[in-house]
Order: C-alpha cells, then sequence, then structure tokens
C-alpha cells in the first residue's frame, strides 16, 4: 500500500486508534493492576504494520547526526526536537500521536481528564542511545515549559528492529523503594505509555547492543495536578542500586537546579542555550 506524505499522519491516526480499540479492555487491566511498580503503565505491542515501523526508523541519522548529545552522571544519549532536519515520516508518527483523537482515546483509557498535547515538544521528540548510552533512574519535570501544566502522561515508541533484553537500553519502571526495576524491553514497535507524578521513577539500562536505540517521545498535560495538589520540580535524578555516590550527588543536584530553575524561572521561556546552540532544559 503506498501512502502520499500529505496523508500519512492521518493513516497513523486511524491506525494507532484501531489498535487502541482492538486493545482497550487489556488496556485498561494494564494500567488499572501495574505489576512491581505502584506507577500506572501500559504497553501496545505491533502499533504499525511491519513496513511502517521500519521506514520510521530507516529515518533516524545513523550516527545521529543532527542530534543533541547529552553526556553527564545523570544520562548520555542523543535527542532532537527539530523534526524538520529528516524525513516527514518522523514528524508524521510524532504528532500523530499528538492527534487530539489519539489523546482523546489514551487519555479516556487511562481515565484522565483534561489531557493535551504538546506541539513544541518540551523534552520530547527523538531520541537515540549507542553503546555505552544510559538513563539514570529519575522523575520527569513536573511541567511544561511555561510551568502552567503539569505533565501526565508519558509515551514512548521504540522503533529499533530486533531489540531483545540482553542489548541492554530497556525502559525500567522502579519500586516505592527504588530497589528493584521492572524491565520492560525496548521492542520494536513497542508502544509504552507510563503516568507521571511525584514518584514516577523510571530509567534506561546501559546499551550494549551494536545498534542505535531508536524512540519517537510524546508527553502529555494537564492543568489537573496528578494528586490535587500545586506542586514544581526540574527533572530529578539519583542513582541506581549499586551507585551510592552517583545517588548522593543527585540530591545535591537536584537541590541546586530547583534552586536555579526558581531563581531564574528557567522552564518559562527563558531555557538556557548550550554551548551548541540549542535550547536546554534543567
Amino acid at each position: 500500500m503506498i501512502i502520499n506524505h500529505s496523508n500519512k499522519q492521518e493513516y497513523f491516526v486511524n491506525t494507532i486508534l484501531q489498535r487502541l480499540n482492538e486493545t482497550s479492555k487489556e488496556i485498561i487491566m494494564q494500567w488499572k493492576s501495574p505489576i512491581d511498580t505502584s506507577t500506572r503503565h501500559f504497553l501496545l505491542d505491533n502499533l504499525l504494520p511491519q513496513a511502517d515501523v521500519d521506514e520510521i526508523y530507516a529515518a533516524f541519522p545513523r550516527n545521529g547526526g543532527g542530534f543533541f548529545d547529552r553526556d553527564s552522571f545523570r544520562e548520555k544519549k542523543r535527542t532532537s526536537t527539530d523534526l524538520s532536519n529528516y524525513s516527514p515520516v518522523l514528524s508524521d508518527i510524532t504528532y500523530a500521536i499528538q492527534d487530539p483523537r489519539v489523546v482523546t482515546k489514551i487519555s479516556n483509557l487511562c481515565s484522565m481528564k483534561n489531557i493535551e498535547p504538546d506541539p513544541k515538544l518540551y523534552a520530547g521528540g527523538l531520541s537515540m542511545m549507542f553503546p555505552n548510552d544510559y538513563l539514570n533512574p529519575h522523575i520527569d519535570n513536573s511541567h511544561d515549559r511555561e510551568r502552567s501544566k503539569y505533565r501526565r502522561l508519558n509515551l514512548l515508541y521504540y522503533v529499533s528492529p530486533n531489540w531483545a533484553l540482553e542489548h541492554g537500553g530497556n525502559f525500567e519502571l522502579w519500586d516505592d523503594n527504588r530497589t528493584k526495576p521492572k524491565v520492560i524491553v525496548s521492542r520494536q514497535n513497542r508502544l509504552v505509555v507510563m503516568e507521571t507524578n511525584k514518584t514516577s521513577w523510571h530509567s534506561v539500562s546501559k546499551v550494549v547492543a551494536d545498534h542505535p536505540r531508536c524512540c519517537v517521545s510524546n508527553y502529555y498535560f494537564s492543568e489537573l495536578s496528578p494528586d490535587g495538589d500545586e506542586y514544581f520540580h526540574v527533572t530529578s535524578f539519583s542513582g541506581r542500586p549499586e551507585q551510592p555516590i552517583r545517588k548522593i550527588i543527585g540530591v545535591f543536584d537536584n537541590i541546586a537546579r530547583n534552586v536555579v530553575s526558581k531563581i531564574f524561572k528557567i522552564g518559562r521561556g527563558k531555557n538556557l542555550v548550550n554551548k551548541n546552540g540549542i535550547n536546554d532544559k534543567l
């Protein structure tokens, strides 16, 4: 089936909606009864036909060219929000997941109200992880760029072929004590949707595969706080159980970045600009 790119996003929307409808009962069961973590989430495999996910993967630059390199004790990965530099299929799938019909369907399945997508891709967009890349345990920034809406759902769509547990680079949801993660393989054509709140600790294990782990990321927001209370925090990192020093560093690092963010209002359209001229976010 040949699809013109002008219709590709609509095609993705309809295909995603069909899969959500087909699996709605299973999704609701997963969401209501999370296993090995208190963070509500669901997995949806085979989101798109194989030819489509292969096209999306092929559109990622093999060496991460043009992506912003994040490298610190917190994380090591490459990201991009400028979708105009790449094949239209990457923006088609990204914004298909932001389509109001898809947003409404997913928010209803998750029993959430007043959920909105983020066309500005604040902390969303494309990500690539190469050998030895990782993402330490963390909770996401509580708000959008303007701090007017709370981050409520994290949507991750994995597209790298033949990804298996032994390749590393797998998604992890932690128990309340952050001692043992629930490992979710970053399997090709798998959509993971998780709630984000004050305790939704998650991470990505170190990549050991010889090909990149590619992901399309989106966030949904709401003016409604997850627990009804008003609060704010930057993306807050910790160490893994075997990294006690990083845990200690994380405590002080999180405090410092929260203070800087509040004083300079970073995240309200006044983000820091890094040495590559790209907006960086605390």
